[in-house]
């Protein structure tokens, strides 16, 4: 299954039925007058956040979804049909903006939520209901008021309870499969990881939702790299935990670099809590673990956990802080079947061709 977390598409209610106009005809019934009925109201588009779905891919080969009609009114008062909602499906997380993909129409956080994004036209008045003591063989009726129609952008944004960052090759990928259930790709070169992942951790009795992004490099926030388009996916996170590579040049200048594109990228993630993990502890000898927790309390780290993914190393201490920023009751509740590596790395990424 292709990952996609941003489509646009075309929607448009339904119209309202017209009324009728329509004359009672029967033997031995000399003034039967007007008995046209009234139209049927048109259906209404509604967005459903539903649980098992990890994606937008069906929107990219369905972009245009038009509800029907009401049904015509019919003489002998019959009322038109009005018409089934058309309900549009979508993961929790998702969130609906206008064309110009700032304003936000709905966001579906939790599983059933329902929003009427367009509502379907009334149905147009027969002749019937226009009948007085004045005039009592009218021929007035409505035609149904019209549908509404819109183009929107569909962007989701994965449900996280913590998050995590670092520069390419800073071992989030090791990090995640060791912690969690996910089954990410390892690879020994940059940006092994292309998409967003999730995993649900369980530590201590508990559960939480953990999400690995593409790795950030110093410009993402201008496009370098694979960009910053994948940081709307920790924007839900309570913690973010920042890894960075003791084996790598310069650990400080590592985790300036990050600092700078998430506080260029906004949306809260520069206010958000850190936890800065010093990783692949297992390279390095003591003495120089502690040099440079030092430099990165430093540089403005208030805690720095010296952790190895490959050894399993201070996991302990670094999830029991996770826990500490989560509510006291079990973390956030998975919406269904968690994507898995199977299911977000089978081809190659999809990306939006307008974002």
């Amino acid at each position: 299954m292709h990952f996609l977390d941003q489509a646009k598409i075309y929607i448009k209610s339904g119209a309202g039925g017209p009324g009728a106009v329509s004359f009672r005809r029967e033997k031995y019934i000399e003034f039967g007058g007007p008995d046209g009925g009234n139209g049927g109201k048109g259906a209404d588009v509604v967005f459903e956040a539903v649980p098992g779905l990890n994606t937008l891919i069906d929107f990219r080969y369905t972009q245009h979804f038009k509800a029907k009609r009401g049904g015509h009114g019919m003489g002998k008062d019959r009322t038109g049909a009005s018409a089934d909602d058309l309900v549009i499906k979508v993961p929790v997380g998702t969130e609906i903006l206008d064309e110009d993909r700032e304003t936000v129409l709905a966001d579906f956080t939790q599983v059933g939520q329902r929003v009427v994004l367009l509502e379907g036209g009334m149905g147009g008045r027969g002749n019937a209901s226009y009948k007085t003591s004045t005039n009592r063989a009218p021929r007035q009726h409505q035609p149904g008021e019209p549908s509404q129609e819109m183009w929107v952008w569909l962007r989701l944004k994965l449900l996280a309870d913590a998050g995590l960052v670092g520069l390419p090759n800073a071992g989030k990928s090791t990090f995640i499969n060791a912690v969690s259930n996910a089954r990410a790709k390892v690879g020994h070169y940059a940006f092994t990881t292309l998409i967003p992942k999730l995993g649900v951790v369980t530590h201590k009795g508990r559960e939480f939702v953990l999400a690995d992004i593409p790795g950030l490099i110093e410009g993402a926030a201008e496009g370098a790299g694979i960009g910053d388009r994948f940081l709307g996916h920790i924007e839900r996170c309570r913690v973010l935990i920042h890894l960075i590579d003791i084996s790598g040049e310069d650990p400080v200048e590592a985790m300036e670099i990050v600092e700078r594109e998430l506080e260029a990228y906004g949306a809260g993630l520069e206010d958000k809590p850190r936890l800065v993990a010093l990783n692949k502890v297992d390279l390095a000898d003591a003495e120089l673990v502690e040099g440079f927790a030092a430099e990165l309390k430093k540089a403005g780290a208030d805690q720095v956990f010296p952790i190895s993914g490959a050894t399993g190393a201070g996991m302990e201490d670094l999830l029991d802080a996770v826990l500490g920023y989560l509510p006291a009751h079990t973390a956030t509740e998975t919406p269904g079947r968690m994507p898995d590596q199977d299911d977000l790395d089978d081809g190659e990424p999809e990306w939006d061709p307008l974002g």
